[in-house]
């Protein structure tokens, strides 16, 4: 008799093994000699060795086709587990072929759409700072998200930390209602709506609430060393040099900054320049750090945003 741990890595178990465990249920009567346990993402499984290695070989072929397909159903979970163990495929693979950062929740296929998307994957591979800099809707914030999970999941860090600027709050936050985080918290929504697609939300619950997930304002950081971590700053159009040199400067010898803005869209005082504007300036010759530009053909959201963001330009260019 053996027992083994069997993760489930690419997909929502939920969307795996069905709702109220139905396609486990037709996973069990298939391998009857086993004892399978669901626990989150964490299947234990017991029994004699060599169907257990059937068993895995099967788990693999239906999370790959789920994560193809988009959804597993009863039948066709039957079907799978039908078919002779020659024909049984790996486990999904992150290839570098296609882009792919990683499988989000229900095997979402979350990867670097555009030319320069993929440049700030690459470059954040070779560089320990990197400044992504483009305007509205070009994946900048999502793609920076992606690689933290990404490096968390492989456990090349211990935790991510994710930081914005609350310029737009200024003097008006004291009469928002709520506590501390429930007046901030609507700044650092977008940051939270990019971990909802790659991390299934128990798991996310828990990462926040043990703070291997970290989603603060950038003044929280003040004081840090900031080590063995992925660190992002959000909207650093809207943070001030003294601002953007304090959060630099909190860097671990193990860690890796990414530093996204849109210097389309500043909201700092009129008589107060913007920190990222000088840091483009300052920094652009220092080996490690580097910048990725981002524009409108960047844009992944609707086609009209792409338009927009075109004419906005060439109406400042006139």
């Amino acid at each position: 008799m053996v027992n083994k741990e069997v993760s489930i890595e690419h997909s929502e178990p939920t969307a795996l093994l069905g709702v109220h465990n139905s396609n486990l249920k037709i996973i069990q009567k298939f391998f009857p000699k086993l004892k399978i346990v669901s626990r989150g993402h964490q299947l234990i499984v017991s029994g004699e060795l060599k169907q257990l290695e059937v068993f895995e070989h099967k788990l693999a072929e239906l999370e790959r086709f789920l994560v193809e397909s988009g959804t597993l159903s009863a039948i066709q979970a039957e079907s799978i587990l039908n078919r002779g163990i020659n024909n049984t495929a790996p486990p999904p693979t992150l290839g570098a072929e296609d882009h792919i950062i990683l499988y989000g929740n229900g095997g979402k296929v979350i990867r670097a759409k555009t030319p320069n998307q993929r440049k700030m994957v690459d470059l954040i591979g070779k560089n320990d700072i990197l400044f992504a800099i483009g305007p509205a809707g070009t994946g900048k914030t999502y793609t920076a998200v992606a690689l933290a999970v990404k490096a968390l999941k492989n456990k090349e860090i211990k935790r991510i930390i994710l930081a914005r600027p609350a310029v737009e709050a200024g003097e008006n936050l004291g009469f928002l209602p709520g506590d501390l985080k429930e007046k901030i918290d609507p700044y650092l929504r977008p940051l939270y709506d990019a971990l909802d697609d790659m991390i299934p939300p128990e798991k996310l619950k828990t990462y926040i609430e043990s703070r291997t997930i970290e989603i603060a304002p950038m003044a929280f950081m003040r004081g840090r060393t900031l080590d063995h971590a992925y660190v992002i700053l959000d909207e650093a159009q809207n943070a001030t040099d003294l601002q953007l040199k304090m959060f630099l400067t909190r860097m671990g010898p193990n860690a890796k900054f990414i530093i996204t803005g849109d210097i389309t869209q500043i909201d700092l005082p009129k008589k107060q320049q913007s920190g990222l504007l000088k840091a483009v300036k300052i920094l652009k010759d220092i080996d490690g750090i580097e910048f990725a530009y981002l524009n409108f053909e960047d844009v992944v959201r609707h086609k009209l945003v792409r338009s927009i963001i075109k004419a906005y330009d060439q109406h400042h260019e006139q």
